[in-house]
């Protein structure tokens, strides 16, 4: 069965995202083992400087980097990311398997986004559109648009 992974930087605290994020991860459940790897978010002070940015992100970076595996597929969320349609995540999600891959992590950084070092691990870099979405928002539309993924697979009319 397929590994899917969603990896992300701190956790949820508005109930109506963690349950919109349970029901996701449920009816992902038919379709593959689904987890939400969640790692901790470094605090940032409210003027912080350019290199104190930097540093926060090596740091989350290097904890989400400890999350994946060497033979994991990588999707990084990015706004500089390549913009996809539901139907292209579909294909992509029919495809990385046949690659040989048997899990795939997407990887949604903090507030201030994502390091370099998680980039360049990246497969792909995608994006939902160039608007910034609060990043519990970001694994709601993640999961929701993962199973739409599934469900174009199938034939369902769930996407129309």
């Amino acid at each position: 069965m397929l590994n899917i992974r969603i990896i992300v930087v701190g956790k949820i605290k508005e109930k109506y995202y963690s349950q919109a994020l349970a029901e996701y991860t449920k009816r992902l459940s038919r379709f593959a083992k689904t987890e939400i790897c969640v790692v901790k978010d470094q605090a940032t002070p409210e003027k912080a400087s350019q290199a104190e940015n930097l540093e926060i992100l090596e740091v989350e970076g290097q904890r989400l980097l400890d999350k994946i595996g060497p033979r994991d597929y990588v999707i990084v969320l990015a706004i500089e990311g390549k913009l996809i349609s539901s139907p292209e995540l579909a294909s992509m999600l029919k495809l990385i398997p046949l690659d040989g891959f048997s899990t795939i992590d997407f990887v949604i950084g903090g507030s201030l986004g994502l390091s370099d070092a998680v980039k360049q691990r990246a497969d792909q870099k995608i994006s939902f559109g160039r608007i910034t979405l609060p990043h519990q928002l970001a694994r709601v539309v993640l999961s929701e648009q993962i199973y739409r993924a599934f469900m174009i697979n199938e034939g369902s009319p769930y996407h129309k």
